[in-house]
């Protein structure tokens, strides 16, 4: 076995990296908001990076262990505690059956990352664990969790290799956030005042801001004629300007295409930072160049690969 749900929490579901190569079928990517803090989750239990896990969103749930295991919290401090007693974001600690892992009230960021060692015991479907809302399938019967809910460990650990290392440090979110953008494709639909203030201009984190898009208020961004295109397919973290003229960021669960005009799109190492922020937090956006971009991504692939080399190898 593994754990019972006994309170839901606002919105908790099992992810993992999500979908590749189906977008074309029009089936949205998915997978964890917060990739940086996903990783860190697993690694910390001994898993693979893209093992799947719970991502917890504002108030996390509460759950009882019905088998031994390890678990990890990351991400935003969701106030974890268990039976009762607070426990550490950013380590690895043992858990008996029995035991009643709780949250509370949001500290800093709004999505947390619970990782269990071993993995969960649910299916793939089309190579991912992940939870599609929209199409209902994936993760736990196609929905978030529910009390009752019960999902088992699919290979439970009596023990971690190297115990008193599994500690890392815990960061703080909130506050105004820096994106770094790649400009396009459609950046010649707009002036370059528009442009001017894009880049410029803080925006502010409205409420509605979900798994599929993060909706901003703000300086209206100009567009040459008009902001409609004919169809095109959406990446994670494109920034849309709709007639509005205010910036929309399409997250993991994001329709595949979209007929508003794209200014750029946010550098895969910096959507984590978008994740965690909360409706009142700023937003500002630096330029930056596809090969910087690509650059930063390999050195985060780089410092990752040398924490599980020293946490588990």
């Amino acid at each position: 076995m593994g754990f019972e749900v006994l309170k839901p929490g606002l919105l908790t579901t099992v992810q993992d990296f999500g979908r590749t190569g189906y977008q074309k079928l029009g089936i949205s990517p998915s997978g964890a908001l917060d990739r940086r803090a996903m990783t860190l989750a697993n690694l910390l239990v001994c898993n693979p990076a893209a093992e799947a896990l719970l991502e917890l969103t504002f108030t996390g749930p509460e759950l009882r262990f019905t088998a031994d295991n390890f678990i990890a919290v990351t991400g935003g401090d969701l106030s974890p505690a268990l039976n009762g007693k607070p426990i550490a974001r950013y380590a690895a600690h043992p858990v008996k059956a029995g035991d009643i892992l709780s949250f509370g009230q949001a500290k800093s960021g709004c999505r947390a990352y619970l990782a269990f060692a071993g993995g969960l015991g649910l299916p793939a479907v089309m190579d991912s664990k992940s939870t599609n809302l929209k199409c209902g399938f994936g993760g736990y019967q196609g929905r978030k969790l529910l009390a009752g809910d019960t999902i088992g460990f699919a290979s439970p650990k009596k023990e971690l290799p190297f115990f008193p290392l599994r500690t890392l440090e815990s960061p703080t979110f909130g506050g105004e956030v820096s994106l770094r953008v790649i400009l396009g494709p459609q950046e010649d639909a707009f002036t370059e005042g528009g442009i001017r203030t894009f880049f410029g201009e803080s925006y502010e984190v409205t409420p509605r801001f979900d798994r599929m898009g993060c909706a901003l208020e703000g300086p209206t961004v100009e567009c040459r004629e008009k902001a409609d295109i004919i169809s095109d397919g959406i990446p994670d973290g494109a920034v849309q300007i709709p007639s509005s003229g205010k910036p929309i960021i399409m997250l993991a669960d994001h329709q595949t295409t979209g007929g508003y005009t794209k200014i750029g799109t946010v550098a895969s190492v910096d959507l984590p930072l978008l994740a965690q922020c909360k409706p009142g937090d700023s937003v500002r956006f630096e330029r930056i160049s596809v090969a910087d971009a690509q650059k930063l991504l390999r050195k985060e692939a780089k410092k990752l690969r040398k924490l599980n080399r020293y946490l588990n190898e």
